[in-house]
């Protein structure tokens, strides 16, 4: 696996990513109503060229497959998402760490993420805290998440 910052010819795979992570991954935790709502962020290609040239993106390679990214936009990671076929092989750590390293660099205090239900229990193993839990709308659909913080020290 290598660790790469994301370019915008990385856009199309990394959004079928989302969808597919989203599809495949969360189901258990999210009805296909909010499943259906929350890929369809994938359509959005302000946000998505926002991401890749405003914010740190890391991409997560194996065998020149994208295997995850991560994205940091201050101090909030804003994108964590590793592929379906790749999970629980310590890519999102990886990822992490680097997006981590990269805040501390830039002399962060601490890091925010909105984290979704699948994805809470990494980023409490990563020393995040969560501070409150949120209703979001996403297209007349509402999905719970969490505001969570980690303090760097």
């Amino acid at each position: 696996m290598i660790i790469r910052k994301g370019t915008s010819t990385d856009l199309p795979e990394m959004k079928q990513l989302f969808t597919e992570t989203i599809t495949c991954v969360c189901k258990k935790d999210y009805d296909n109503d909010q499943i259906s709502a929350w890929k369809s962020g994938a359509g959005n290609e302000e946000r998505w060229n926002n991401v890749i040239e405003n914010q740190l993106v890391f991409i997560a390679e194996v065998n020149k497959q994208i295997a995850g990214f991560c994205t940091l936009d201050g101090n909030n990671i804003d994108l964590l998402f590793v592929h379906k076929n790749f999970q629980r092989q310590g890519i999102a750590k990886n990822l992490y760490t680097f997006i981590e390293q990269e805040a501390r660099n830039q002399k962060q205090k601490f890091l925010t993420a909105d984290v979704s239900k699948t994805a809470r229990p990494f980023f409490e193993n990563a020393g995040f805290k969560m501070i409150k839990e949120q209703t979001v709308n996403v297209k007349g659909t509402d999905l719970i998440n969490y505001k969570m913080e980690k303090i760097l020290n």
